[in-house]
């Protein structure tokens, strides 16, 4: 299963509710519909997030904002 999740929530609550489950995050961003998008480092705390989230998650494809490099990257 992924270890992505779209849900319906601000990023700070997600960001609250994970660390309360202990949860550790790889990546988290809000979306443009005001939502969040969860990226968990491991597969059983994506799984434990589904729980906990089962009712704020977005179903379907999400629009996201487009990825912009910073501009002080040693990578660009």
């Amino acid at each position: 299963m992924s270890r992505a999740m779209n849900v319906s929530l601000p990023e700070a609550q997600v960001q609250s509710q994970c660390e309360q489950a202990g949860v550790s995050i790889s990546a988290i961003e809000t979306l443009p519909s005001g939502g969040t998008r969860l990226v968990c480092t491991r597969e059983e705390g994506a799984d434990e997030m589904r729980v906990r989230l089962r009712k704020s998650i977005i179903e379907g494809k999400v629009p996201r904002f487009a990825f912009q490099r910073s501009q002080n990257s040693q990578y660009g």
